[in-house]
């Protein structure tokens, strides 16, 4: 497929496991698994395509409110994800970042994360986010406390808050706002994902759910963005 605007960086909320899962009268973790398998194939088509950053939506702070089962379910999974994205960074060339509040998480799964944006920092393919106990007003929050902070300790005074310095105390410090936000499933929403930094970002919805999103569906959505005129403040991007 020849895409003639491919967005710097696409953001997309995983949604659908579940109900992909009872589609198939399969157990909802068994959506789960199918979904974090899928992100391998979109993390390559991604690349294929030349988006630079890939940010996925894996697990909010709402999710903690799920069934116990549900949660360790998927706690267990993020955990084997970990080690299958240190390979999965290593044979692509792929940066690994996780966003998020990780304190809230079992400190061998912080090791993992740790371990993770280590081993992957030299990378300079894709550079995929994982948001992982991760909200976006919550995020906000955190970022406001850091300031404070700083502010209490005199490093920095009222006239150096603007939206530029406070997007560098967001998770997302030094990387490019999302030029397209995907939402597979169904749901029109943004569900609390990356609150701050969707203010000027295309939105696409698409019903299939995230296990079937493979790579036709992504460059469907790439060039359905590309036949979008974006603006700024009334002024066209180009």
């Amino acid at each position: 497929m020849g895409v003639s605007k491919v967005p710097q960086h696409v953001a997309i909320i995983l949604d659908g496991n579940g109900r992909w899962a009872k589609s198939k009268g399969l157990p909802r973790n068994a959506g789960h698994v199918a979904g974090a398998k899928n992100v391998e194939t979109i993390c390559r088509a991604a690349h294929e395509l030349g988006i630079r950053y890939l940010t996925v939506y894996a697990f909010s702070t709402e999710n903690w409110n799920r069934p116990k089962e549900e949660v360790d379910a998927l706690m267990k999974l993020l955990r084997d994800y970990m080690k299958t994205c240190l390979t999965l960074a290593k044979n692509n060339n792929m940066r690994c970042k996780v966003i998020g509040d990780k304190s809230r998480l079992d400190p061998d799964l912080q090791e993992r994360i740790a371990l993770l944006e280590e081993k992957s920092a030299g990378y300079d393919g894709l550079t995929f986010v994982i948001a992982l106990n991760y909200g976006g007003q919550d995020e906000i929050v955190r970022a406001v406390r850091k300031m404070i902070g700083e502010a209490k300790e005199g490093r920095i005074g009222e006239e150096d808050i603007t939206i530029e310095s406070f997007a560098g105390y967001l998770d997302t410090a030094g990387i490019p706002e999302p030029d397209l936000m995907i939402r597979t499933s169904g749901e029109q929403r943004i569900s609390n994902f990356l609150t701050w930094q969707l203010a000027y970002t295309e939105l696409y919805f698409t019903p299939v759910p995230w296990p079937a999103f493979d790579k036709a569906e992504l460059e469907k959505a790439v060039g359905a963005y590309g036949m979008r005129d974006r603006r700024y403040g009334g002024l066209s991007e180009e």
